[in-house]
């Protein structure tokens, strides 16, 4: 039987079922999107996480007020690198804007007469007084947290009344931290909110939506697509060689106005297919315009990106000269590094679909991906996990410390893909990390992208101090791979 279970959880056999070991054979789906275990020291994030950390965060002239006490706020600073001071994608004659919604943190601060009495007043005021301090701003996104849903403010009310008041759009994303099990509910309720008020604001505001003047029949959206160390500078590009044209991301680095013209567009290609597709989906049912499913990691995956969204099109011709015009161009170190990490061996840890997305990669290297784990995988998720990997890896669905560290222990990866809170423990085990959430020197998507990625995994398991440190990993590891570069 595939599922099976580790030997720290002697006292939560439950675990038994959120584990298993890849049976290309048999294959099984774990346990997973369901309620943490008592007992189980999760790392899941919550689902306000997922609303304004993931999907809301990277739009880049909107204020994101968190309706909150100010613990709430503090996660909004130094989460991810999709800053736009430099975004090079402009319109002539506008100024590139100035991440204002990075840089600063907004906040209503309830406190205890606030959570009592209800925070609709201080919410009103606090959105007046933002609009003010951040005059560039194009709108504004409302969060709820766990206590402002608890005490039920209308933040629906405060919305409608602000924009009456200022004639910017305002947004309401109410998805409190306690109103799933993980993220992911954030992503779903984000998705899902914001199509039904876009769609609302187009009918109330039709001058906002695309005019039939500005259309061309090459316009596309790329959705679940969070510009991660600028991946956008790698993926726009492509698409725009291919003759496509970009009329709005989401969310990475994108304008509120750009969002609003999302069903103005020919088709949806859609990146991350587990924070986003909820909207594609509503898209396709709303105004009848169809989506592919794409992954731009890889060599492999983008030319199927590609090729997939030229057949659209009837630019099959374009897709294949840019493919191949791409390979060559990387062919010379990709070979150098295909050299230099053949066998070894690689385990993953991400969130939801990064897994499914990097283990065509790994093999494109001559790696091995001998460990897997993700944070808020649903059924699907693991579906393509189980389709893409040949078999004998084992699997962990949202993996507690105990867990990480006893299959690392067990397993002895040459590399370890992570993110920022598990980095320092395995480090100290003596197993290279490279950082798969923000990335260490991206971006890491398209073919350019690819040999970042690639430099980064070699550059970490090639570096000299692990042959200064006593760990559980391989001895010699400079010695079996070949010299420093």
């Amino acid at each position: 039987m595939p599922l099976t279970n580790l030997k720290c959880n002697k006292c939560l056999p439950e675990r038994g079922d959120h584990i298993y070991i890849h049976d290309a054979q048999n294959p099984v789906i774990p346990a997973c999107n369901i309620k943490t275990l008592p007992g189980d020291m999760t790392e899941r994030g919550c689902a306000f996480a997922g609303a304004r950390g993931v999907i809301g965060g990277p739009i880049v002239d909107t204020i994101d007020m968190v309706h909150a006490p100010v613990g709430c706020a503090w996660y909004t600073w130094g989460t991810r690198r999709h800053l736009s001071d430099l975004y090079p994608y402009v319109a002539p004659g506008q100024l590139a804007n100035s991440s204002f919604n990075r840089r600063f943190c907004v906040v209503t601060d309830m406190k205890e007469e606030n959570v009592v009495f209800g925070g609709v007043k201080k919410l009103k005021e606090s959105c007046f007084e933002s609009i003010r301090l951040f005059p560039e701003a194009k709108a504004v996104i409302i969060y709820t947290t766990c206590t402002t849903g608890l005490i039920g403010d209308d933040v629906q009310a405060v919305a409608r009344q602000v924009e009456k008041e200022t004639g910017i759009p305002v947004f309401t994303a109410e998805s409190p931290g306690c109103s799933g099990v993980s993220q992911s509910k954030g992503h779903h309720d984000f998705n899902i909110q914001f199509y039904r008020q876009i769609r609302a604001l187009r009918e109330r505001r039709p001058e906002l939506a695309m005019q039939e003047e500005e259309k061309t029949p090459y316009d596309v959206c790329l959705i679940g697509e969070y510009n991660m160390d600028w991946d956008l500078r790698m993926i726009r590009p492509l698409l725009e060689r291919l003759g496509l044209r970009i009329v709005s991301v989401f969310t990475g680095n994108e304008r509120i106005e750009n969002l609003i013209k999302m069903p103005d567009v020919k088709m949806n290609i859609v990146h991350c297919q587990r924070s986003a597709e909820y909207i594609a989906d509503m898209v396709k049912d709303g105004y009848d315009i169809p989506f592919i499913r794409a992954s731009f990691f890889g060599i492999e995956q983008t030319s199927m990106a590609l090729r997939k969204a030229a057949a659209r099109f009837g630019l099959e011709e374009k897709a294949e000269e840019i493919i191949a015009e791409e390979t060559a161009r990387i062919e010379d170190a990709l070979d150098f590094y295909r050299r230099k990490l053949s066998g070894k061996k690689v385990a993953i840890y991400v969130g939801g679909p990064r897994l499914w997305h990097w283990i065509k990669p790994m093999e494109e290297l001559g790696m091995e991906v001998i460990m897997g784990a993700c944070t808020f995988a649903h059924d699907d998720d693991y579906e393509k996990i189980n389709e893409r990997h040949k078999g004998g890896m084992l699997v962990i669905d949202a993996p507690n410390e105990f867990e990480i560290e006893e299959a690392i222990m067990d397993l002895k990866p040459d590399l370890f893909l992570t993110g920022l809170k598990e980095k320092y423990l395995i480090r100290k085990m003596g197993i290279p990390t490279v950082n798969s959430h923000s990335y260490e020197k991206g971006p890491y998507a398209g073919f350019a992208g690819f040999i970042n990625f690639a430099r980064d995994i070699y550059q970490g398991i090639y570096a000299p101090v692990w042959k200064f440190q006593d760990g559980i990993a391989a001895p010699g590891r400079l010695a079996q791979g070949g010299e420093e570069k």
